[in-house]
């Protein structure tokens, strides 16, 4: 078996081999539900759509999904199993992508669990269920993006609840960059072609588009572009962490 998957079916196993797993999804679920229903008016709105659903996934991963990938290399270091890890016949990238891929699974677990929404909308109307797709599809790479940069930040330290609360804050940077008051107050420093740079760099500006329906090759190769990144920046830490 190709060793990156077999770290894949270890992590994945372990998450759900704890109560942590299902109360993580339990939350995820409940809280997307008040969220669309309660705060977002979901009937109040008298439309056949998931906008409602879609616009609280970037706020719901920016506390939700951390907790997720705090554990995954903070958590190895601390009890200095990732030493047993990394003796193992394979390599940094393919640990990475193992534990990586396991945690983008899960998140996609507790995703897929929230089909009673889309069943609701269809039996109260007639929605475009291709949009509803495409945003379902956003939403994953959106929490494929705020992994991998959990994940990077997790294996900085052995300290889960920094690893917590760095992953946030970056996650947060990234949402805040497509703000209207944060391209304006850069708009009166800088030239258009740098505000335009900003707002590009914003989880909000490619998740938007995808959530209504659009899905765009700019979006796609601007998260993929940032996973591969954010897990090149992992196994160069890990490395670097190696040689110490």
């Amino acid at each position: 078996m190709n060793p990156m998957w077999a770290v894949f079916r270890r992590e994945l196993r372990g998450y759900f081999a704890t109560p942590l797993a299902y109360v993580f999804i339990v939350i995820f679920l409940v809280l997307a539900a008040v969220f669309t229903f309660q705060v977002g008016g979901f009937f109040e709105r008298g439309q056949a759509d998931l906008q409602p659903f879609f616009r609280w996934h970037p706020w719901l991963y920016l506390v939700l999904i951390p907790a997720i990938s705090m554990r995954l290399w903070a958590e190895e270091r601390n009890s200095g199993s990732i030493e047993l890890l990394m003796t193992l016949p394979l390599t940094t990238w393919q640990a990475v992508l193992g534990k990586f891929l396991a945690a983008w699974a899960f998140a996609g677990v507790a995703l897929a669990l929230t089909f009673p929404v889309w069943i609701t909308v269809n039996y109260l109307g007639h929605p475009d269920n291709g949009a509803i797709l495409a945003g379902y599809v956003g939403s994953l790479l959106l929490a494929g993006g705020f992994l991998a940069i959990g994940t990077c930040l997790s294996a900085a330290t052995r300290n889960q609840v920094v690893a917590f609360v760095t992953a946030a804050l970056v996650g947060f940077g990234f949402l805040l960059a497509g703000f209207p008051v944060v391209l304006d107050f850069v708009r009166g420093i800088l030239p258009q072609p740098f505000v335009d740079a900003v707002a590009s760099l914003s989880f909000l500006t490619h998740f938007d588009a995808i959530s209504k329906g659009v899905i765009d090759l700019k979006d796609l190769v601007y998260f993929a572009a940032l996973i591969g990144c954010w897990l090149a920046a992992t196994a160069l830490v890990l490395d670097m962490k190696k040689a110490e």
